[in-house]
């Protein structure tokens, strides 16, 4: 299927940019991108989304991530016949389910590093991974919210 090549693109280029995040800056170091808004900043995370931790979570993250996987490559095995938005969605959250899980499983906690601002206003700060499941969820939701709307209509008449 040449939607599991591009997941598999998408976990390279968060590989790749995990590893130059963790060979080329210090834990805790932050570097400015655009003042006021943007910064690299390597830290890690052992935890869920958003810091969300609890003791043993890593293996219980680990083992949750590693049947969510199985699930995501079942439900893009069964939808290979849907339309292209929805198994791009789905594949994006793959993508980002595997490149957290690979950190899980190697390092023992996931690398984060896109840290945005507006004033004083801070998000957590996050990696590619974690970028791919939330736009992969946004498709997902496009999908079938607006895109499934239009479908009906045009069966409909």
């Amino acid at each position: 299927m040449k939607i599991l090549f591009a997941s598999a693109i998408m976990v390279l280029a968060d590989q790749i940019s995990k590893t130059a995040i963790r060979s080329t800056m210090t834990l805790y170091e932050s570097i400015t991108v655009i003042p006021g808004f943007f910064h690299l900043t390597y830290i890690t995370n052992d935890g869920m989304a958003f810091g969300i931790n609890f003791p043993f979570g890593i293996y219980i993250f680990s083992t949750i991530s590693i049947i969510l996987t199985a699930i995501l490559f079942w439900y893009l095995w069964t939808i290979r016949e849907e339309n292209i938005i929805l198994r791009s969605g789905v594949a994006m959250i793959l993508a980002g389910a595997i490149g957290n899980l690979i950190d899980r499983l190697l390092l023992g906690e996931v690398v984060d590093f896109l840290d945005f601002m507006i004033g004083d206003l801070h998000w957590y700060v996050f990696n590619f991974a974690d970028s791919f499941v939330t736009i992969g969820m946004g498709i997902i939701l496009y999908d079938a919210i607006i895109l499934e709307k239009k479908r009906q209509a045009i069966s409909n008449e």
